[in-house]
């Protein structure tokens, strides 16, 4: 595959601080493109994983801070709170740009269109989707960013190209030359605030999707919850570019919305029916209805028509992990929301289903379970797992039947078991619900490693199942026999 072209570096002296996906590839992207690279990770096998690859490796605590023009810093390293890291103040100090790879995607393919999606939830589902339905209406998309492919190994595109890009606010606030063609907010709520000095820097980060953007490009701005519905008011107000606002539950003039079950199209203000959301079944939920109406805006914004835009709705598969319907055995279904990291999103899954049985836990997140209370009526039991079991029992205790299970295999086993006991008596379908409100760096490197070991646990349940109508088969027919 044809290399992001970084000529514009060739003879300059780059440091990149962090030898983790993004790292490895601006690295390697700047050392192909002639650039003198200083190669560091504070983490002795990332920067073994370098050498291998013939990366110049600088530790760049002790080195010459004259010579670097720019620092590439990998999203998790902080650069400012709680406290910058060591080479970030010397970057500074010495008058050394910090930047992202996605910069230098953006100062490398100048004249293409570029899409960004941020939000505190949501938007690698939404990226995904974007990106889909524009693949299938025929357009060149490339799709990366905080969502899977590291920018700088992303296909060169032409006049005619996307970007679509997931934009965490980690790389926003390291990417200033990018102006998105469409910039997406979906919503705002508490996390990671202690990269980010606190809430009022957490929205600032996120607001800098919209950074440059005149009447030529759109924003596509959720209105479902206060702060991002004071940010669409702000924008709107300064009217410095087209501005959507869209909601997946209530009504917003000249936007688009849902309404009992139905995505409206209100842009020109004739609140024209899309389509029914119940046609979509890899998209439940208020929250995907608002994931599904900013992708319409989106995609409408770059000239697809509503039909395509329908049929790409329709054929999205869904992500793994987010709301993952991963069996259904005996009547119960087993879903994996191993992404649900906060209790915000944990709350969207939460919301989609009437009879959970919910495995939550692992390192709690600032706010714990905080407003999840609204959704307890609709939880059988709970299973607790991780760090979190404690403060987590100690919250839900005496409001819903609670299990200490202190593993995803046990909490599995036993939410599998006390489903499969109740679900004759009960109106409703039983849910097993791994959402766990918890980021998973307790007992798993990621929430995919902790979505992975689920699917792994249910796939069991499944063997097992099969194995126990195996014997019963073998017993009848040996009655039969008989």
């Amino acid at each position: 595959m044809t290399a992001i072209d970084l000529g514009f570096f060739g003879g300059l002296t780059v440091a990149v601080l962090g030898l983790g996906k993004s790292g490895l590839s601006a690295a390697r992207a700047l050392k192909t493109a002639g650039a003198e690279v200083w190669a560091w990770d504070d983490n002795e096998a990332g920067r073994e994983r370098a050498a291998a690859e013939g990366l110049p490796i600088v530790d760049l605590q002790d080195c010459d801070w004259s010579q670097p023009v720019s620092l590439v810093l990998s999203p998790g390293i902080p650069h400012s709170f709680p406290m910058p890291h060591p080479v970030t103040d010397l970057a500074r100090h010495n008058g050394c740009e910090i930047i992202s790879d996605i910069e230098l995607l953006a100062r490398a393919q100048r004249g293409v269109r570029f899409v960004g999606i941020t939000g505190t939830n949501g938007k690698s589902t939404t990226t995904a989707l974007i990106a889909h339905i524009l693949q299938q209406s025929g357009r060149r998309v490339a799709v990366g960013g905080n969502l899977g492919i590291p920018a700088l190994e992303l296909e060169p595109l032409t006049q005619d190209g996307i970007y679509v890009l997931e934009m965490s606010s980690y790389q926003l606030e390291i990417t200033r030359s990018i102006t998105f063609d469409v910039a997406v907010l979906l919503n705002i709520s508490p996390d990671h605030l202690d990269r980010h000095g606190g809430f009022d820097g957490y929205v600032a980060a996120k607001k800098l999707i919209f950074h440059r953007q005149s009447k030529a490009c759109t924003a596509v701005v959720g209105t479902d919850d206060d702060t991002s519905r004071g940010l669409f008011e702000a924008l709107a107000a300064a009217n410095d570019q087209t501005i959507v606002p869209v909601s997946g539950n209530r009504i917003v003039d000249g936007g688009l919305y849902v309404s009992e079950g139905t995505l409206i199209d209100d842009r020109d203000g004739s609140a024209e029916t899309v389509l029914d959301l119940s046609d979509l079944p890899n998209l439940p939920g208020d929250h995907n209805g608002q994931n599904a109406a900013a992708a319409y805006a989106v995609a409408r914004a770059l000239g697809v028509t509503r039909e395509e835009v329908v049929d790409g709705l329709r054929s999205f598969g869904g992500l793994p992990h987010r709301q993952e319907l991963v069996d259904e055995i005996d009547g119960v279904r087993y879903v994996n929301d191993s992404k649900a990291t906060n209790a915000d999103a944990a709350a969207r899954a939460l919301a989609c289903y009437d009879l959970i049985y919910w495995i939550a836990g692992g390192r709690a997140k600032e706010g714990g379970l905080d407003g999840l209370e609204e959704f307890y009526p609709r939880i059988a039991e709970v299973f607790l797992i991780g760090e979190a079991e404690a403060a987590f029992a100690s919250v839900l205790e005496g409001r819903v039947p609670v299990t200490r299970c202190g593993t995803l295999a046990k909490a599995v086993r036993a939410a599998a078991t006390a489903a499969n006991t109740t679900k004759q008596s009960q109106a409703a379908a039983p849910v097993v619900l791994l959402s766990p409100a918890c980021a998973s760096f307790d007992q798993f490197p990621n929430f995919e490693a902790r979505g992975t070991a689920f699917k792994d646990a249910v796939a069991l349940i499944r063997k097992s199942d099969a194995a126990n109508d195996g014997d019963a088969g073998k017993h009848a027919v040996g009655g039969d026999a008989a």
